[in-house]
């Protein structure tokens, strides 16, 4: 997964979110988490608010916190509300129909190996949960962000 993928930023901030589930965070606190803008975070975020994955709330005790407990959140979700998906064969789809038949042949076989790879990989993800990432991000002797194994304190 890119560093810079709106999956990549959603899974880090919801990991955050999952281990303070009863704090609304804002998008400045939960940019920071993953430098990146509050824009591109409250833009992320309102796809899974649609997705009914988080609520917000405006005002000065407001902010993004989980919809749902994080163990009822599932990466697959997450992938889902987001859009996200595997990259058919390159120039292929019913806008732009390959001429030859071996091209045809090579889209196809493709193609099905993408979907039969995306079904697999979704279902992983659908075994993995916002709090599973939470407990990970206390696991282990140095966390990434600096904390010891006490808990989230960003």
């Amino acid at each position: 997964m890119k560093r810079d993928s709106k999956l990549s930023l959603a899974l880090h901030i919801l990991g955050h979110m999952g281990a303070a589930p009863d704090r609304p965070l804002q998008s400045e606190v939960l940019a920071g988490f993953h430098a990146t803008h509050p824009v591109v975070v409250r833009r992320t975020l309102g796809q899974l608010r649609e997705a009914g994955l988080v609520l917000s709330a405006k005002g000065h005790a407001g902010g993004w916190r989980l919809a749902k407990p994080a163990a009822a959140i599932t990466v697959a979700d997450v992938y889902r509300a987001l859009g996200e998906h595997l990259d058919p064969a390159p120039g292929s789809g019913p806008e732009n129909p390959p001429g030859c038949a071996i091209e045809r042949a090579l889209h196809g076989h493709w193609n099905r190996a993408v979907a039969e790879a995306e079904a697999l990989l979704l279902d992983r993800l659908s075994r993995m949960s916002i709090a599973d990432l939470s407990a990970s991000m206390t696991e282990g002797p140095a966390h990434p962000h600096g904390q010891s194994s006490g808990g989230p304190t960003e």
